[in-house]
């Protein structure tokens, strides 16, 4: 079963909720960060993206940085920016995006169920992101982004959220982006308890990179006293755990139901073409794909890939299709890798090829056409979204999705509630 417990979570004063309360560290580089965080001295994009604060030459990985992010996330608390709560709880936090909302519960999920494929995860994580986010919760000694989890609908734990909602919410504010923020205290942690233990797996939908460093920073604290160098990835065996009540070794989670959620593509742009000409290259795909004029920016189903070349939309449709017995060939991510990115255009990995950009769904299309037409690429591809059925099956096979399969809207907000240890 899935191991959940309350805790008591440092939040924002309410009437500062709306402006403490920040976009994922993840989703802005810096200068959109800077841009959003300019005209407003309370938002956590100072602590999550702290070199906003500092000189544009510091390399963003620097212990400068995490040090700047320890010293505003300190201010916060010396100005009383941030209040804790005496006892732990639960706390339901609810999203609207267009007239679509999902329910979530936040509580905090333990280390031992990600080592134990109980969290199950469908993405490998790049080291360089997960050193960083290390170093980050640990300069903090919080998780102030949560992970973001899924798993398959409960009426148990559905009842209580409704319960919960009939009551007065701690905070109800609107995002610039029109997203809705509603959260509520659940004032009996029992119910869900019980009600978690016939949930026997939950999924990463977002945040393999938070998740990750949670464990890492759990096993650097555990090992404090020995020495010993935890190195990224390093496999050890669950025994490591000293005790397992420690604080370190829970983290920040929200967990939505599956059927609540919405899935949107995640869409490519290539920068060249590999030296070829236009016209030379639609012979190319011709080869491997029915290709028809004029199709719709969107991918009408699945099976379908949308290519925008030369200001005209084509229509791609595999002329072989992929081994049924394997989900992770299915995707359409996968044909549009294997039946042409690679043997095309020679982008053999996807995670490391600078020719190859990924663009949120949430853009849409309008956007693949803008870089094109400007010349920031010379070819965009239009997905059809994965399904969360998808996403569980491969994390079930234990296998691992192509980089970049899913973007999951509407994203969390940072800092709304905060798990310290």
């Amino acid at each position: 079963m899935l191991n959940i417990k309350p805790f008591c979570a440092l939040r924002p004063l309410p009437n500062l909720c709306s402006k403490i309360a920040s976009v994922p560290y993840d989703v802005v580089d810096r200068g959109e960060a800077l841009a959003l965080a300019k005209n407003n001295p309370f938002s956590f994009l100072h602590v999550s993206r702290a070199e906003i604060d500092l000189p544009e030459s510091v390399n963003p990985y620097s212990s400068e940085v995490y040090a700047k992010a320890k010293a505003n996330f300190t201010a916060m608390q010396e100005q009383n920016l941030l209040v804790r709560d005496q006892q732990p709880f639960f706390y339901i936090y609810r999203q609207e995006r267009q007239g679509r909302f999902q329910h979530g519960l936040v509580a905090c999920c333990h280390v031992q169920d990600y080592e134990n494929n109980v969290i199950r995860k469908h993405e490998k994580t790049r080291i360089d992101k997960e050193e960083d986010r290390t170093k980050h919760t640990f300069a903090l000694r919080a998780h102030s982004g949560p992970v973001f989890l899924t798993y398959r609908d409960n009426s148990a734990v559905d009842a209580v959220t409704k319960e919960t909602e009939k009551q007065e919410p701690l905070y109800d504010f609107t995002a610039a982006d029109g997203v809705g923020h509603t959260v509520w205290q659940v004032k009996e942690t029992e119910p869900l308890i019980r009600a978690f233990q016939a949930v026997p797996t939950a999924y990463i939908a977002d945040g393999h990179h938070r998740a990750a460093a949670g464990v890492r920073v759990a096993k650097e604290l555990a090992h404090s006293g020995s020495n010993q160098k935890i190195e990224v990835n390093q496999e050890l065996s669950i025994n490591f755990w000293f005790d397992p009540d420690m604080e370190y070794n829970w983290f920040l989670a929200v967990l939505f139901p599956a059927g609540q959620l919405e899935i949107l593509p995640y869409n490519r742009c290539v920068h060249d073409l590999s030296g070829m000409p236009p016209d030379r290259f639609l012979q190319e795909v011709n080869k491997r794909f029915d290709v028809e004029d004029n199709a719709p920016p969107r991918p009408p189903a699945a099976g379908r890939i949308s290519m925008y070349l030369g200001n005209t939309w084509f229509g791609l449709t595999p002329r072989q299709a992929p081994d049924g017995n394997d989900p992770v060939a299915r995707l359409d991510v996968s044909v549009l890798q294997s039946g042409l990115f690679e043997p095309i255009l020679d982008i053999k990995d996807p995670r490391t090829d600078k020719r190859l950009d990924f663009i949120g769904g949430i853009h849409g299309t309008r956007e693949l056409e803008r870089r094109v037409r400007n010349g920031k690429a010379v070819a965009a591809f239009s997905m059809y979204p994965a399904t969360i059925e998808q996403l569980m099956a491969i994390s079930d096979a234990g296998a691992i999705m192509p980089p970049k399969s899913t973007w999951f809207e509407p994203k969390l907000r940072d800092a709304l509630l905060i798990h310290t240890f």
